[in-house]
């Protein structure tokens, strides 16, 4: 299973990025998947997740009403949409794949067995 990550880059506070996630090496509706993201010094922090199938989504609150992670079954692609940009925003994202078949996404990092290799998404003030 290979996950590859792309779309980050530089942006001004207030800015938009869309970062997307191609899922190769296994049946793609039958996972959901994430997105995490790490800050300079510090830990590892789940985003956003999307269940299997089209529709329920989780997001950490500091980013609901700004972002939104969509999903192309036909590409087995992952998207995170990301408007109205902050400085806090600024990490390396990472999508990630869970270990087993399940509909809905789950915060726990354990439950991922495969991540991409992280996109830098740089916002500046």
């Amino acid at each position: 299973v290979q996950l590859q990550a792309s779309g980050g880059g530089l942006v001004q506070a207030g800015g938009s990025l869309r970062l997307s996630c191609t899922v190769s090496g296994r049946t793609f509706s039958g996972y959901y998947m994430s997105w995490f993201r790490q800050a300079p010094g510090k830990e590892r922090q789940f985003v956003a997740g999307i269940r299997s199938t089209e529709g329920s989504t989780l997001y950490t609150d500091s980013v609901k009403g700004r972002f939104t992670i969509s999903r192309d079954s036909a590409k087995n692609t992952v998207y995170l949409q990301m408007n109205s940009l902050k400085p806090e925003d600024m990490a390396v994202y990472y999508c990630a794949s869970p270990r087993f078949s399940g509909t809905m996404p789950t915060i726990k990092e354990g439950e991922y067995a495969y991540w991409g290799q992280g996109t830098l998404v740089t916002v500046s003030s």
